[in-house]
């Protein structure tokens, strides 16, 4: 079977932002993860700090939602899979509260701070705008496909 997905050597994967069943991060996630599967995941990495993220909230390991995308399965497919097999089973109000507080996530120590400066310093230098972990990752995107910050 063929796996096709997005090419991210030529466009970057959904925000972290974009929801599939209230879930932030999972669309961005199963992009990379198809990319992947067909070669075509330039830069992005599937199961980066990010996605671990998701993968400790629902209790799904990496390699088991990667043998989903390697079906073939939609995102709506993927979805009724994660309800019925998670191993942390959450209520629709638990995720809207951890997709809330995900959209909100920012480095919160002393390295983590160094690092998103380092990165923002790199993609957005003049921009006293970008606070979160998502908001650097879209502008990210936006720069790497060759948009001025």
């Amino acid at each position: 079977m063929v796996i096709t997905g997005p090419d991210l050597t030529k466009a970057p994967p959904r925000s972290p932002r974009v929801r599939l069943g209230g879930y932030v991060i999972l669309p961005r996630m199963l992009d990379k993860g198809r990319a992947t599967i067909a070669g075509k995941n330039g830069a992005y990495q599937f199961s980066c700090p990010l996605d671990r993220r998701f993968f400790d909230f629902t209790g799904i390991s990496p390699n088991s939602l990667m043998n989903q995308l390697a079906t073939g399965k939609s995102d709506e497919l993927v979805l009724t899979w994660i309800r019925k097999s998670a191993p942390k089973q959450r209520t629709q109000s638990e995720i809207e509260f951890w997709s809330e507080t995900e959209s909100r996530y920012a480095p919160a120590d002393v390295e983590s701070r160094k690092f998103f400066n380092s990165l923002q310093e790199q993609v957005a230098p003049t921009r006293n705008d970008i606070m979160t972990w998502f908001d650097l990752l879209d502008v990210d995107d936006y720069v790497t496909f060759g948009a001025k910050a």
